[in-house]
């Protein structure tokens, strides 16, 4: 009983804490299965590859300034046949800000977006999938972020425009795991002879050799909690007076 006192006390005090700011969403943020994350291991800009990730999930990357980056491979069930799901892999990037009454708006850049699409049920070959050019953007009603008690990771809570509840999330990296946040594929035909878009190439292949040795830091445990410690004394407190009273 006081275990659980503790525990809604100290999820109460956390998700009144965060603030929604930009800097409350900053890093790379990724669903339970641990195998969707942002950046150059997902999508590959020069040869304009998705790579499939071993198990569905999704990942949210986002910095201070106002970028953003993500990368979704979900699995629908077909309830007509079970053997026929609906799989499709999705990468946007582009900016992003947050209103005024707490929710955030997302801007893909518009070139950029990708998904490969299959739907064996569908298609006249089962055995290919449909890779087009994606663009979506995307609101989300409010988020929350907070330390998850059982895991001890940063979790970032997302409601979707309608107020439902998206899987959580949680920090994997930070700074953000991301590809450039510039245009990488820019389709127009002035742009595409300016040597501004060699370097931006350039760039992109660096980041592509360097996927390993990023700055971005693999969270494995959570930030500095001196203050949610001192927060679970004084909650360890009340409850303990609460018992006594009682």
């Amino acid at each position: 009983m006081l275990s659980r006192v503790i525990f809604s006390l100290l999820t109460l005090v956390s998700l009144i804490s965060a603030d929604p700011s930009m800097d409350e969403l900053e890093g790379t943020w990724t669903s339970k299965s641990n195998t969707v994350f942002t950046g150059p291991g997902f999508y590959d800009p020069v040869d304009e590859l998705l790579v499939e990730p071993d198990l569905p999930g999704i990942s949210y990357s986002f910095t201070k300034d106002g970028h953003y980056e993500e990368a979704l491979y979900r699995v629908v069930g077909n309830p007509k046949n079970h053997s026929c799901p609906v799989a499709s892999v999705t990468y946007q990037h582009g900016s992003y800000e947050i209103l005024a009454n707490g929710s955030v708006v997302l801007t893909p850049i518009a070139v950029d977006g990708r998904q490969l699409l299959s739907d064996p049920c569908n298609q006249e070959d089962p055995n290919t999938s449909t890779y087009t050019r994606y663009v979506q953007a995307t609101m989300f009603k409010t988020f929350q972020r907070y330390v998850d008690p059982y895991h001890g990771r940063w979790t970032l809570q997302i409601y979707q425009f309608d107020g439902s509840k998206m899987q959580p999330l949680y920090l994997a990296y930070k700074p953000p795991l991301m590809l450039p946040t510039s245009a990488l594929n820019p389709t127009d035909a002035a742009s595409e002879t300016d040597s501004a878009l060699g370097s931006t190439r350039n760039k992109i292949k660096r980041s592509l050799e360097n996927q390993y040795r990023t700055n971005a830091i693999r969270q494995t445990s959570t930030e500095s909690f001196d203050k949610y410690w001192w927060i679970s004394v004084v909650c360890l407190g009340l409850a303990s007076s609460y018992m006594f009273l009682k």
